[in-house]
Protein backbone atom coordinates (compact mmCIF):
# COMPACT_ATOMS: atom_id res chain seq x y z
CA UNK A 1 0.00 0.00 0.00
CA UNK A 2 1.08 3.59 -0.41
CA UNK A 3 0.44 4.49 3.23
CA UNK A 4 -1.79 3.67 6.20
CA UNK A 5 -5.38 4.91 5.87
CA UNK A 6 -5.37 8.69 6.32
CA UNK A 7 -7.95 10.30 8.62
CA UNK A 8 -11.46 9.91 7.20
CA UNK A 9 -10.54 7.05 4.87
CA UNK A 10 -11.76 4.27 7.12
CA UNK A 11 -14.92 2.67 5.68
CA UNK A 12 -18.08 3.49 7.65
CA UNK A 13 -19.69 0.78 9.80
CA UNK A 14 -21.74 -1.71 7.83
CA UNK A 15 -19.94 -1.23 4.51
CA UNK A 16 -18.46 -4.16 2.54
CA UNK A 17 -14.85 -3.33 3.41
CA UNK A 18 -15.39 -4.47 7.00
CA UNK A 19 -16.23 -7.98 5.88
CA UNK A 20 -12.60 -9.13 5.67
CA UNK A 21 -9.16 -7.63 6.38
CA UNK A 22 -6.77 -6.75 3.60
CA UNK A 23 -3.49 -8.63 3.54
CA UNK A 24 -0.18 -7.02 2.60
CA UNK A 25 1.10 -8.89 -0.48
CA UNK A 26 4.71 -9.64 -1.38
CA UNK A 27 6.28 -6.53 -2.89
CA UNK A 28 8.22 -6.97 -6.17
CA UNK A 29 11.59 -5.25 -6.27
CA UNK A 30 10.68 -2.52 -8.77
CA UNK A 31 7.85 -1.41 -11.01
CA UNK A 32 9.61 -3.03 -13.94
CA UNK A 33 9.40 -6.40 -12.18
CA UNK A 34 5.64 -6.28 -12.80
CA UNK A 35 5.28 -4.41 -16.09
CA UNK A 36 1.93 -3.28 -17.37
CA UNK A 37 0.51 -5.80 -19.82
CA UNK A 38 0.13 -4.84 -23.50
CA UNK A 39 -3.27 -3.36 -24.26
CA UNK A 40 -4.30 -6.42 -26.27
CA UNK A 41 -3.94 -8.56 -23.13
CA UNK A 42 -6.01 -6.25 -20.94
CA UNK A 43 -9.71 -6.71 -20.23
CA UNK A 44 -11.66 -4.43 -22.57
CA UNK A 45 -14.30 -2.27 -20.95
CA UNK A 46 -16.00 -1.28 -24.17
CA UNK A 47 -18.23 -2.98 -26.68
CA UNK A 48 -21.65 -4.57 -26.33
CA UNK A 49 -20.46 -7.52 -24.22
CA UNK A 50 -19.30 -5.26 -21.39
CA UNK A 51 -22.43 -3.10 -21.66
CA UNK A 52 -24.64 -6.19 -21.40
CA UNK A 53 -22.90 -7.73 -18.37
CA UNK A 54 -20.46 -5.39 -16.60
CA UNK A 55 -20.60 -7.31 -13.31
CA UNK A 56 -19.42 -10.44 -15.11
CA UNK A 57 -16.39 -8.46 -16.25
CA UNK A 58 -15.80 -7.08 -12.74
CA UNK A 59 -15.82 -10.62 -11.34
CA UNK A 60 -13.11 -11.54 -13.85
CA UNK A 61 -11.10 -8.42 -13.00
CA UNK A 62 -11.16 -9.22 -9.27
CA UNK A 63 -9.20 -12.37 -10.02
CA UNK A 64 -6.27 -10.06 -10.86
CA UNK A 65 -6.44 -8.58 -7.35
CA UNK A 66 -7.51 -5.17 -6.00
CA UNK A 67 -6.06 -3.44 -9.09
CA UNK A 68 -6.75 -4.75 -12.59
CA UNK A 69 -5.32 -4.09 -16.04
CA UNK A 70 -7.94 -2.84 -18.49
CA UNK A 71 -8.39 -1.08 -21.80
CA UNK A 72 -11.07 1.64 -21.80
CA UNK A 73 -10.97 2.30 -25.56
CA UNK A 74 -8.86 1.00 -28.44
CA UNK A 75 -5.25 1.83 -27.61
CA UNK A 76 -6.06 3.37 -24.21
CA UNK A 77 -4.81 1.22 -21.29
CA UNK A 78 -5.61 1.95 -17.66
CA UNK A 79 -5.42 0.46 -14.20
CA UNK A 80 -8.79 -0.09 -12.54
CA UNK A 81 -9.26 -0.28 -8.75
CA UNK A 82 -11.99 -2.84 -8.03
CA UNK A 83 -11.48 -3.26 -4.26
CA UNK A 84 -13.55 -1.14 -1.87
CA UNK A 85 -10.80 -0.51 0.69
CA UNK A 86 -8.19 0.21 -2.00
CA UNK A 87 -10.60 2.63 -3.68
CA UNK A 88 -11.13 4.52 -0.42
CA UNK A 89 -7.38 4.77 0.13
CA UNK A 90 -6.74 6.14 -3.35
CA UNK A 91 -9.61 8.63 -3.18
CA UNK A 92 -8.31 10.10 0.10
CA UNK A 93 -4.60 10.19 -0.80
CA UNK A 94 -3.99 13.35 -2.82
CA UNK A 95 -0.31 13.32 -1.82
CA UNK A 96 0.36 10.24 -3.96
CA UNK A 97 -2.28 10.71 -6.64
CA UNK A 98 -2.82 13.71 -8.92
CA UNK A 99 -5.86 14.64 -11.01
CA UNK A 100 -3.77 16.48 -13.63
CA UNK A 101 -4.04 14.52 -16.89
CA UNK A 102 -1.65 16.66 -18.94
CA UNK A 103 1.45 14.45 -18.58
CA UNK A 104 -0.64 11.43 -19.61
CA UNK A 105 -2.45 12.97 -22.60
CA UNK A 106 0.42 12.67 -25.15
CA UNK A 107 0.43 8.89 -24.64
CA UNK A 108 -3.12 8.48 -26.01
CA UNK A 109 -4.54 8.88 -29.53
CA UNK A 110 -6.00 12.40 -29.54
CA UNK A 111 -9.05 11.26 -31.50
CA UNK A 112 -9.87 8.58 -28.93
CA UNK A 113 -13.54 8.63 -27.86
CA UNK A 114 -12.49 8.80 -24.18
CA UNK A 115 -10.56 12.05 -24.55
CA UNK A 116 -13.57 14.33 -23.89
CA UNK A 117 -13.81 12.72 -20.43
CA UNK A 118 -10.08 12.85 -19.69
CA UNK A 119 -8.63 15.94 -21.40
CA UNK A 120 -7.25 18.44 -18.88
CA UNK A 121 -9.19 21.65 -18.35
CA UNK A 122 -8.90 24.38 -15.69
CA UNK A 123 -11.75 23.06 -13.58
CA UNK A 124 -12.39 21.19 -10.35
CA UNK A 125 -12.11 17.72 -11.97
CA UNK A 126 -8.53 18.09 -13.17
CA UNK A 127 -6.91 20.19 -10.46
CA UNK A 128 -5.11 19.54 -7.20
CA UNK A 129 -4.37 21.40 -3.99
CA UNK A 130 -5.20 25.09 -3.76
CA UNK A 131 -6.52 25.31 -7.33
CA UNK A 132 -8.94 22.45 -6.65
CA UNK A 133 -10.07 23.96 -3.34
CA UNK A 134 -10.67 27.31 -5.03
CA UNK A 135 -12.77 25.86 -7.85
CA UNK A 136 -14.69 23.57 -5.53
CA UNK A 137 -15.61 26.41 -3.20
CA UNK A 138 -17.11 28.36 -6.09
CA UNK A 139 -19.37 25.40 -6.84
CA UNK A 140 -20.36 24.51 -3.28
CA UNK A 141 -20.97 28.12 -2.21
CA UNK A 142 -23.08 28.83 -5.29
CA UNK A 143 -25.18 25.67 -5.13
CA UNK A 144 -25.82 26.38 -1.44
CA UNK A 145 -27.80 29.43 -2.58
CA UNK A 146 -30.31 27.31 -4.50
CA UNK A 147 -33.42 27.01 -2.36
CA UNK A 148 -34.50 23.35 -2.27
CA UNK A 149 -38.21 24.19 -2.42
CA UNK A 150 -37.64 26.37 -5.51
CA UNK A 151 -35.55 23.70 -7.18
CA UNK A 152 -38.23 21.10 -6.44
CA UNK A 153 -40.78 23.41 -8.05
CA UNK A 154 -38.61 23.75 -11.17
CA UNK A 155 -38.33 19.97 -11.44
CA UNK A 156 -42.08 19.48 -11.02
CA UNK A 157 -42.77 22.10 -13.68
CA UNK A 158 -40.29 20.55 -16.11
CA UNK A 159 -41.71 17.08 -15.45
CA UNK A 160 -45.25 18.28 -16.09
CA UNK A 161 -44.16 19.97 -19.33
CA UNK A 162 -42.53 16.77 -20.61
CA UNK A 163 -45.38 14.50 -19.53
CA UNK A 164 -47.88 16.78 -21.25
CA UNK A 165 -45.92 16.30 -24.50
CA UNK A 166 -46.31 12.52 -24.56
CA UNK A 167 -49.15 11.86 -22.11
CA UNK A 168 -51.85 11.54 -24.77
CA UNK A 169 -49.83 8.93 -26.68
CA UNK A 170 -50.06 6.26 -23.97
CA UNK A 171 -46.42 5.30 -24.51
CA UNK A 172 -43.00 6.91 -24.33
CA UNK A 173 -39.29 6.27 -24.31
CA UNK A 174 -38.50 7.42 -20.79
CA UNK A 175 -34.84 8.04 -21.67
CA UNK A 176 -35.03 10.26 -24.76
CA UNK A 177 -38.37 11.88 -23.87
CA UNK A 178 -37.89 12.32 -20.13
CA UNK A 179 -34.73 11.36 -18.22
CA UNK A 180 -32.29 12.87 -20.72
CA UNK A 181 -34.27 16.07 -21.26
CA UNK A 182 -35.42 17.00 -17.77
CA UNK A 183 -31.99 17.75 -16.19
CA UNK A 184 -31.13 20.09 -19.06
CA UNK A 185 -34.35 22.04 -18.59
CA UNK A 186 -33.38 22.46 -14.94
CA UNK A 187 -29.78 23.46 -15.71
CA UNK A 188 -30.95 26.04 -18.26
CA UNK A 189 -33.14 27.58 -15.55
CA UNK A 190 -30.72 27.54 -12.60
CA UNK A 191 -27.83 28.86 -14.71
CA UNK A 192 -29.97 31.84 -15.60
CA UNK A 193 -31.46 31.67 -19.10
CA UNK A 194 -35.18 31.83 -19.94
CA UNK A 195 -36.99 28.55 -20.53
CA UNK A 196 -37.14 29.39 -24.25
CA UNK A 197 -33.40 28.56 -24.41
CA UNK A 198 -33.75 25.04 -23.01
CA UNK A 199 -34.53 23.42 -26.37
CA UNK A 200 -31.24 24.79 -27.75
CA UNK A 201 -29.30 23.26 -24.88
CA UNK A 202 -31.15 19.96 -25.24
CA UNK A 203 -30.54 19.82 -28.99
CA UNK A 204 -26.84 20.66 -28.68
CA UNK A 205 -26.04 18.07 -26.03
CA UNK A 206 -28.15 15.43 -27.77
CA UNK A 207 -26.15 16.04 -30.94
CA UNK A 208 -22.86 15.73 -29.07
CA UNK A 209 -24.04 12.47 -27.51
CA UNK A 210 -25.73 10.92 -30.53
CA UNK A 211 -24.07 12.53 -33.56
CA UNK A 212 -23.76 9.81 -36.18
CA UNK A 213 -20.92 11.51 -38.05
CA UNK A 214 -17.98 13.69 -36.97
CA UNK A 215 -19.62 16.60 -38.82
CA UNK A 216 -22.85 16.23 -36.82
CA UNK A 217 -20.92 16.06 -33.56
CA UNK A 218 -18.85 19.10 -34.54
CA UNK A 219 -21.99 21.12 -35.34
CA UNK A 220 -23.50 20.13 -32.01
CA UNK A 221 -20.32 21.20 -30.21
CA UNK A 222 -20.46 24.57 -31.98
CA UNK A 223 -24.10 24.98 -30.92
CA UNK A 224 -23.21 24.15 -27.32
CA UNK A 225 -20.30 26.60 -27.36
CA UNK A 226 -22.58 29.31 -28.74
CA UNK A 227 -25.13 28.61 -26.00
CA UNK A 228 -22.48 28.92 -23.27
CA UNK A 229 -21.06 32.14 -24.71
CA UNK A 230 -24.54 33.72 -24.93
CA UNK A 231 -25.21 32.66 -21.33
CA UNK A 232 -22.01 34.30 -20.09
CA UNK A 233 -22.61 37.45 -22.17
CA UNK A 234 -26.16 37.76 -20.82
CA UNK A 235 -24.98 37.50 -17.21
CA UNK A 236 -22.13 39.97 -17.76
CA UNK A 237 -24.73 42.45 -18.93
CA UNK A 238 -27.19 41.73 -16.14
CA UNK A 239 -26.73 39.56 -13.08
CA UNK A 240 -29.56 37.53 -11.58
CA UNK A 241 -30.35 34.97 -8.86
CA UNK A 242 -28.62 32.17 -10.74
CA UNK A 243 -25.52 29.97 -10.68
CA UNK A 244 -23.73 31.82 -13.48
CA UNK A 245 -24.01 35.15 -11.66
CA UNK A 246 -22.91 33.58 -8.38
CA UNK A 247 -19.93 31.94 -10.10
CA UNK A 248 -18.99 35.35 -11.54
CA UNK A 249 -19.31 37.23 -8.27
CA UNK A 250 -17.59 34.67 -6.06
CA UNK A 251 -14.55 35.98 -4.12
CA UNK A 252 -12.42 33.34 -5.87
CA UNK A 253 -12.37 35.73 -8.83
CA UNK A 254 -12.64 33.29 -11.74
CA UNK A 255 -11.17 34.40 -15.05
CA UNK A 256 -13.44 34.20 -18.09
CA UNK A 257 -11.75 30.96 -19.14
CA UNK A 258 -12.16 29.44 -15.69
CA UNK A 259 -15.80 30.58 -15.51
CA UNK A 260 -16.67 28.93 -18.82
CA UNK A 261 -14.96 25.69 -17.83
CA UNK A 262 -16.79 25.53 -14.48
CA UNK A 263 -20.13 26.02 -16.25
CA UNK A 264 -19.35 23.41 -18.92
CA UNK A 265 -18.13 20.96 -16.29
CA UNK A 266 -21.12 21.46 -13.99
CA UNK A 267 -23.62 20.99 -16.80
CA UNK A 268 -21.81 18.01 -18.29
CA UNK A 269 -21.03 16.29 -14.99
CA UNK A 270 -24.58 16.86 -13.83
CA UNK A 271 -26.36 15.81 -17.00
CA UNK A 272 -25.10 12.31 -17.78
CA UNK A 273 -25.11 10.90 -14.20
CA UNK A 274 -28.50 12.44 -13.37
CA UNK A 275 -30.01 11.12 -16.58
CA UNK A 276 -28.66 7.65 -15.84
CA UNK A 277 -29.77 7.79 -12.21
CA UNK A 278 -33.35 8.63 -13.23
CA UNK A 279 -33.40 6.06 -16.04
CA UNK A 280 -31.80 3.21 -14.08
CA UNK A 281 -34.06 3.82 -11.07
CA UNK A 282 -37.20 3.93 -13.23
CA UNK A 283 -36.15 0.68 -14.91
CA UNK A 284 -35.96 -0.99 -11.50
CA UNK A 285 -39.23 0.46 -10.23
CA UNK A 286 -41.20 -0.53 -13.33
CA UNK A 287 -39.91 -4.11 -13.36
CA UNK A 288 -39.98 -5.04 -9.66
CA UNK A 289 -43.17 -5.77 -7.74
CA UNK A 290 -41.55 -4.67 -4.49
CA UNK A 291 -42.22 -1.11 -5.57
CA UNK A 292 -45.94 -1.75 -5.46
CA UNK A 293 -46.32 -3.92 -2.36
CA UNK A 294 -44.25 -5.73 0.23
CA UNK A 295 -45.01 -8.39 2.82
CA UNK A 296 -45.19 -5.64 5.43
CA UNK A 297 -47.78 -3.81 3.35
CA UNK A 298 -45.66 -0.80 2.39
CA UNK A 299 -44.39 -0.16 -1.12
CA UNK A 300 -40.77 0.72 -1.77
CA UNK A 301 -40.24 4.32 -2.85
CA UNK A 302 -38.40 6.28 -5.50
CA UNK A 303 -35.63 6.94 -2.99
CA UNK A 304 -35.31 3.17 -2.42
CA UNK A 305 -34.90 2.68 -6.17
CA UNK A 306 -32.24 5.38 -6.24
CA UNK A 307 -30.37 3.74 -3.34
CA UNK A 308 -30.62 0.43 -5.19
CA UNK A 309 -29.04 1.99 -8.28
CA UNK A 310 -26.32 3.81 -6.35
CA UNK A 311 -25.27 0.57 -4.68
CA UNK A 312 -25.78 -1.96 -7.45
CA UNK A 313 -25.84 -0.14 -10.82
CA UNK A 314 -24.12 3.28 -10.44
CA UNK A 315 -24.82 5.88 -13.15
CA UNK A 316 -21.05 6.19 -13.60
CA UNK A 317 -19.60 2.73 -13.16
CA UNK A 318 -15.96 3.72 -13.57
CA UNK A 319 -14.26 7.11 -13.26
CA UNK A 320 -12.24 9.13 -10.70
CA UNK A 321 -9.28 9.36 -13.06
CA UNK A 322 -6.02 9.69 -11.10
CA UNK A 323 -2.34 9.64 -12.02
CA UNK A 324 0.41 8.64 -9.53
CA UNK A 325 3.01 11.33 -8.98
CA UNK A 326 5.72 8.65 -8.78
CA UNK A 327 6.04 4.91 -9.26
CA UNK A 328 3.91 3.42 -6.50
CA UNK A 329 3.35 -0.07 -5.12
CA UNK A 330 -0.40 -0.06 -4.54
CA UNK A 331 -2.23 -3.05 -3.05
CA UNK A 332 0.10 -5.58 -4.62
CA UNK A 333 0.62 -3.89 -8.00
CA UNK A 334 3.31 -1.52 -9.23
CA UNK A 335 1.75 1.46 -11.02
CA UNK A 336 4.09 3.73 -12.92
CA UNK A 337 4.17 7.50 -12.55
CA UNK A 338 1.57 9.19 -14.75
CA UNK A 339 -0.31 5.97 -15.56
CA UNK A 340 -4.08 6.40 -15.80
CA UNK A 341 -5.72 4.77 -12.78
CA UNK A 342 -9.48 4.81 -12.28
CA UNK A 343 -11.87 3.65 -9.58
CA UNK A 344 -14.64 1.22 -10.40
CA UNK A 345 -17.46 2.38 -8.16
CA UNK A 346 -19.62 -0.46 -9.46
CA UNK A 347 -17.06 -3.20 -8.79
CA UNK A 348 -16.12 -1.82 -5.35
CA UNK A 349 -19.77 -1.48 -4.28
CA UNK A 350 -20.53 -5.04 -5.33
CA UNK A 351 -17.32 -6.60 -4.03
CA UNK A 352 -19.17 -8.83 -1.58
CA UNK A 353 -22.39 -9.20 -3.55
CA UNK A 354 -25.33 -6.99 -4.35
CA UNK A 355 -26.96 -5.06 -1.53
CA UNK A 356 -30.59 -6.24 -1.15
CA UNK A 357 -33.47 -3.89 -0.45
CA UNK A 358 -35.56 -6.08 1.82
CA UNK A 359 -37.41 -3.16 3.34
CA UNK A 360 -37.98 0.53 2.55
CA UNK A 361 -35.04 2.70 3.51
CA UNK A 362 -32.46 -0.09 3.29
CA UNK A 363 -29.26 0.28 1.34
CA UNK A 364 -27.69 3.29 3.17
CA UNK A 365 -24.99 5.62 2.03
CA UNK A 366 -21.62 3.83 2.34
CA UNK A 367 -21.46 3.20 -1.43
CA UNK A 368 -18.80 4.93 -3.56
CA UNK A 369 -21.10 6.18 -6.32
CA UNK A 370 -20.45 9.79 -5.28
CA UNK A 371 -16.71 8.98 -5.00
CA UNK A 372 -15.06 9.99 -1.69
CA UNK A 373 -12.37 12.21 -0.27
CA UNK A 374 -11.52 15.72 -1.54
CA UNK A 375 -12.95 15.01 -5.00
CA UNK A 376 -16.30 13.54 -3.87
CA UNK A 377 -19.33 14.92 -5.68
CA UNK A 378 -19.93 18.41 -4.25
CA UNK A 379 -23.63 18.59 -5.21
CA UNK A 380 -25.00 15.15 -4.43
CA UNK A 381 -28.02 16.55 -2.57
CA UNK A 382 -29.01 18.57 -5.65
CA UNK A 383 -28.74 15.50 -7.87
CA UNK A 384 -30.79 13.43 -5.42
CA UNK A 385 -33.51 16.07 -5.22
CA UNK A 386 -33.77 16.32 -9.03
CA UNK A 387 -33.85 12.55 -9.56
CA UNK A 388 -36.26 11.81 -6.71
CA UNK A 389 -38.69 14.55 -7.68
CA UNK A 390 -38.59 13.59 -11.37
CA UNK A 391 -39.42 9.96 -10.60
CA UNK A 392 -42.13 10.79 -8.07
CA UNK A 393 -43.80 13.25 -10.44
CA UNK A 394 -43.83 10.80 -13.34
CA UNK A 395 -45.20 7.88 -11.35
CA UNK A 396 -47.81 10.11 -9.68
CA UNK A 397 -49.31 11.23 -12.98
CA UNK A 398 -48.86 7.86 -14.75
CA UNK A 399 -49.81 5.51 -11.95
CA UNK A 400 -50.19 2.43 -14.15
CA UNK A 401 -47.01 2.91 -16.18
CA UNK A 402 -45.11 -0.28 -17.07
CA UNK A 403 -42.23 -1.37 -19.28
CA UNK A 404 -43.03 -2.79 -22.71
CA UNK A 405 -40.04 -5.16 -22.61
CA UNK A 406 -38.62 -7.26 -19.73
CA UNK A 407 -35.82 -5.69 -17.71
CA UNK A 408 -33.27 -8.26 -18.89
CA UNK A 409 -33.97 -7.33 -22.53
CA UNK A 410 -33.24 -3.62 -22.11
CA UNK A 411 -30.36 -2.28 -24.21
CA UNK A 412 -27.44 -0.56 -22.48
CA UNK A 413 -25.23 2.05 -24.12
CA UNK A 414 -21.66 1.05 -24.89
CA UNK A 415 -18.87 2.81 -22.97
CA UNK A 416 -16.28 2.28 -20.24
CA UNK A 417 -17.48 5.05 -17.93
CA UNK A 418 -21.26 5.14 -17.77
CA UNK A 419 -24.01 2.66 -16.95
CA UNK A 420 -26.72 4.04 -19.18
CA UNK A 421 -29.81 2.72 -20.90
CA UNK A 422 -30.13 3.33 -24.63
CA UNK A 423 -33.93 3.37 -24.27
CA UNK A 424 -36.63 2.68 -21.70
CA UNK A 425 -39.90 1.98 -23.55
CA UNK A 426 -43.02 2.19 -21.40
CA UNK A 427 -46.80 2.31 -21.77
CA UNK A 428 -49.61 3.73 -19.64
CA UNK A 429 -53.23 4.84 -19.81
CA UNK A 430 -53.26 7.95 -22.02
CA UNK A 431 -53.87 11.34 -20.42
CA UNK A 432 -55.65 14.19 -22.21
CA UNK A 433 -55.90 17.89 -21.34
CA UNK A 434 -59.70 17.84 -21.23
CA UNK A 435 -60.20 14.78 -19.02
CA UNK A 436 -61.86 15.11 -15.63
CA UNK A 437 -59.63 15.92 -12.67
CA UNK A 438 -56.13 17.35 -12.50
CA UNK A 439 -53.70 16.76 -15.36
CA UNK A 440 -50.07 17.74 -16.08
CA UNK A 441 -51.39 20.44 -18.41
CA UNK A 442 -53.00 22.19 -15.45
CA UNK A 443 -49.67 22.74 -13.67
CA UNK A 444 -47.39 23.08 -16.69
CA UNK A 445 -47.48 26.69 -17.97
CA UNK A 446 -45.84 27.29 -21.31
CA UNK A 447 -42.30 28.71 -21.28
CA UNK A 448 -43.60 32.11 -22.31
CA UNK A 449 -45.96 32.34 -19.35
CA UNK A 450 -43.95 30.57 -16.64
CA UNK A 451 -42.80 33.15 -14.08
CA UNK A 452 -39.12 33.84 -13.55
CA UNK A 453 -37.43 32.91 -10.26
CA UNK A 454 -38.41 35.24 -7.45
CA UNK A 455 -35.41 34.78 -5.15
CA UNK A 456 -33.37 37.94 -4.70
CA UNK A 457 -29.82 38.00 -6.00
CA UNK A 458 -27.52 36.82 -3.20
CA UNK A 459 -23.74 36.74 -2.96
CA UNK A 460 -22.04 33.43 -2.16
CA UNK A 461 -21.70 32.62 1.53
CA UNK A 462 -17.99 33.43 1.62
CA UNK A 463 -18.69 36.94 0.33
CA UNK A 464 -21.32 37.79 2.95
Amino acid sequence: MTSPHPPGATPPPGCPAHARPAAEPHRPASPHAAPYAPAQDAVRLYGPDFAADPHGFYAELRRQGPVAQVEIAPGVPAMLVTDYRAALELLHDDATWSKDSRPWMPTVPQDSPVMPMLTWRPNVFFSDGEAHDRYRKVITDSFALLEPYELRGYVQGAADTLISRFGAEGRADLITQYARVLPLMIFNRVFGLPDSYSDRLISALAGMLEGRTPAEAARANEDYTRYIMELVAAKKERRGPDLTSWFMDHPAGLTDEELIHQIVLTMGAGHEPTTNLIGNALARMLSDNRYYSTLSGGALTARDAINDVLWNDPPLGNYSAHFPRRDVFFHGTWIRAGQLTMVSYAAANAQFGTVPLEQPGAGGGAHLSWAAGPHACPVRNTALLIATTAIERLTAWLSDIELTVPFDELEWRVGAFHRALAALPARFTPLTPDQAGATPWDSSPSPSTRPAPTSPARPPASAR
